[in-house]
């Protein structure tokens, strides 16, 4: 069949699968504009999924060198924000995963990264841990963040072998693998650090109808323009952190 025997509207329908060759030879007696137009973005369209599974191939490599072992990414969100908790996650990827487009949460699209989130929660296996604002402003941010990791760790139902952990030793005994931009080089971080976003940015949404005017639906608890004009009217909350400036200052005013 040549792609003359169809509308537009069908050939969009019977080319949303077709790799490059088939395309080409579907398409290859073609002079319709709008049917010509199409071949062309569905062309573009395979070029950047082939972008995506090159990078996520990739982001294999830590994950290929523990080949037969149970392996959990490791990665947090929430270092930086001047309230909220920190939050980590452990993934343990299903055997067949191919979620293309996959990265570092911070440098996907909200949609992109909302809609893996929805399959990543559920297809694998993950685990969250938390540390709280008063355990933060105890022991600090960095040994809150390694709590909060071991917590995930802990919580899993699967006992990995395994630990690939963006940027952090935790001296499990286990095999820890610490790799500097971890969500960006290993699909199992990356998958942790998405759910982990996922969550925490609900969770602060949450608390955005509890202490409202700070705008944390937005900020997530992030020092941005908002938030610091809400802390100035309204003062600090209970989930602010004491720790940090400018809030450890307005604290010690007091």
């Amino acid at each position: 069949m040549k792609s003359s025997d169809y509308s537009i509207s069908q050939l969009k329908a019977i080319i949303s699968n077709m790799d490059e060759s088939s395309v080409e030879e579907l398409f290859e007696q073609e002079a319709r504009i709008g049917a010509l137009k199409l071949k062309s973005q569905r062309l573009k369209q395979i070029d950047k999924e082939q972008i995506l599974k090159q990078q996520y191939y990739k982001m294999l490599q830590y994950e290929n060198k523990y080949s037969g072992k149970v392996i959990a990414g490791v990665d947090e969100v929430g270092r930086g924000p001047l309230a909220g908790p920190v939050v980590a996650c452990a993934v343990i990827l299903d055997a067949s995963h191919a979620y293309y487009g996959l990265n570092d949460s911070k440098q996907m699209s909200k949609s992109a990264r909302a809609q893996i989130e929805s399959q990543l929660v559920e297809q694998v296996t993950y685990s969250i841990g938390t540390a709280s604002v008063e355990e933060i402003d105890t022991m600090n941010i960095y040994e809150a963040t390694k709590v909060a990791m071991l917590r995930a760790i802990e919580s899993l139902p699967v006992s990995p072998d395994v630990l690939l952990i963006d940027a952090m030793k935790l001296n499990t005994g286990l095999i820890e693998e610490s790799i500097i931009k971890g969500d960006a080089n290993s699909v199992s971080i990356a998958a942790a650090s998405v759910i982990a976003k996922e969550y925490r940015d609900q969770l602060m949404a949450a608390y955005a109808q509890q202490y409202p005017g700070y705008d944390f639906e937005h900020n997530a608890g992030y020092g941005t323009k908002n938030h610091l004009t809400g802390i100035n009217n309204q003062g600090i909350t209970p989930i602010h952190r004491k720790s940090f400036e400018p809030i450890k200052s307005m604290v010690n005013q007091k």
